[in-house]
Formats: structure tokens, sequence, C-alpha cells
């Protein structure tokens, strides 16, 4: 089957053809996270790999700073509607302007910002099917020119239904009509690593890791069959509503992103994840 909403993805041959749409604005998120042997991660702009090359005509956004909350003690948590507008508008996004994404490395990047959007009432945007690493292997143009779009007026209206909370996310361990879907490695989900406090995962979940998504070759979607197929393996189309979750609120968006290609949008993000959930002793969770 073809994707039920294929608008918000994007080939490197269309991008390619449209490079000089007077309203195409183009953002690389890259974000840079390591996993050390403390079991703690480090994070890193990915603002120095864009200044060193890019696609031409793209711009950076800074998840990791300019568009998470700085007053959580949690990282990468949803920022304001009055801090979201101000960034997205400094970068040239307004109301008729068509938005384009990618990382340099894991899509969930793209996809997160992506998911920031929609839950701004931004609905324009898109994901570079492949990224990066498609665009390059493909021998297309690079570039070290940073835009200078004029500041835009970007008027975000949020929909609180496409986030969670802790007190949702409970509910929903207890509720046979909302899918609970992990977006972790198997190896968090089934307890064998615990990155994030105590081992398991929140109780009831499903599993269907992010690296599953893709082609691991092209790093391109699985076509909407195969989504249709991965998804409804773990119980996940048999439900009206879904809530992802995974680490902290990265992931889960790639999983989102995913139903909403193959046309399932009733689906909230638990942003503060298991860095909230795992390190609370009265949230219930499954080791076997």
């Amino acid at each position: 089957m073809t994707y039920a909403n294929p608008n918000i993805l994007v080939s490197t041959d269309w991008l390619s053809e449209h490079l000089d749409d007077e309203n195409l604005r183009i953002f690389d998120c890259s974000v840079l996270l390591a996993l050390g042997e403390d079991g703690a991660y480090s994070i890193e702009s990915g603002r120095a790999t864009y200044d060193e090359t890019h696609i031409p005509g793209a711009g950076f956004l800074d998840i990791a700073d300019d568009l998470s909350d700085p007053d959580n003690a949690l990282r990468f948590m949803l920022p304001s509607e009055e801090q979201f507008a101000k960034v997205l508008g400094a970068a040239g996004v307004g109301p008729d302007s068509r938005v384009v994404i990618y990382s340099t490395n894991m899509t969930a990047w793209a996809t997160r910002l992506w998911w920031m959007l929609r839950t701004f009432g931004f609905d324009n945007a898109a994901v570079l099917d492949g990224g990066w690493k498609k665009w390059q292997a493909e021998g297309r143009p690079t570039s070290t020119e940073a835009p200078n779009h004029a500041p835009a007026t970007f008027v975000a209206q949020k929909r609180p239904e496409l986030v969670a909370d802790k007190a949702e996310m409970l509910a929903a361990t207890g509720d046979d009509a909302v899918c609970v879907l992990n977006a972790l490695p198997p190896a968090m989900h089934n307890a064998d690593m615990a990155p994030y406090g105590r081992k398991g995962r929140i109780a009831s979940s499903v599993n269907v890791p992010t690296m599953a998504l893709e082609d691991p070759e092209t790093g391109t979607f699985l076509s909407g069959a195969a989504l249709e197929q991965l998804f409804g393996s773990q119980g996940v189309l048999d439900l009206d509503r879904v809530i992802t979750y995974c680490g902290g609120g990265i992931a889960a968006t790639h999983d989102t992103f995913a139903l909403a290609l193959i046309g399932r949008d009733n689906v909230a993000v638990y942003d503060a994840s298991m860095s909230e959930w795992a390190k609370d002793p009265d949230t219930p969770m499954e080791t076997v």
C-alpha cells in the first residue's frame, strides 16, 4: 500500500527539484547523542557539523538548546508556545512556508521537530526520506552558506491531545482502549539494559523499536504495507488511541511519525518518557 499521508515525507529527488522554491524552508536539526560506559548520555548540538556542510539553503535549528524547555530539569522537554514561535519565526517560518527537515544521524531528530511543529499547529512540514546520509550518498550538492530568510510571524497554537504526561500514562497502563508503545531498543524494553534508572518497561507496553522503521541500507522508511504489518504485529493498530514513549521523547516521535504515514493520527507522545517514569518508584513497570 502507499502511504495514507505521503505529504509528510519527501524524497531526495523532490527536494533537489524544489531547492529554489520561494516558500521552502529546509532545516538540519541534528543532535549528537552518545551513550557512555557509565550509562549516561552525552549531548552535543549538531551546529558545528552543519557549519561544515549541509544541504543548500538549509538553516539549523537547535533542538537541544533553543527548542527545549530551559526551566525543566529533564532534557528535551517541549518548550512553551512563545519560545517555539520566537525561534521558528526568527528562522523565517510563517503560515505560507513549506518546511523540510533532516538530520545527519538519527531520523528521530527530524521527526522530533516535525512532531513539535504539528503539536504547535503547523501541518505543512515533512521529513527528508533517508536524510543527510542518502543526500550525500547520491552525490547531491552541498553548501557552507547559511540562508538569510526574512523573519516571519509564526503563530503557535498547541494541540494538547498530542502530548501525554505522567498522569495520562498512568491511566493508560490500566486502560484496554489505549495502546502504550515503546520505541526503545528491545534490550531496554526487555530489561537487559537500564540507562534511565529502573530496569524494564512501562507496564502493559508493546515494543516497535525505532530502528525497525527504516531500511538499514538507505535509511528510508519502510513501505506503507510493511509499516502496517510491523505495527499490526504488536497490536498497535487494534486501538484508536496510542501513546508512544522512549527515553526522553525523541525516538517516540519516530514511531509517531511512522504511524502518521499510515494514517494513524490519534497518537500522543509521552514527552518525559523513561527519564521521568523510571526514576519514580511508584510508577508500574514490567521486566518479564
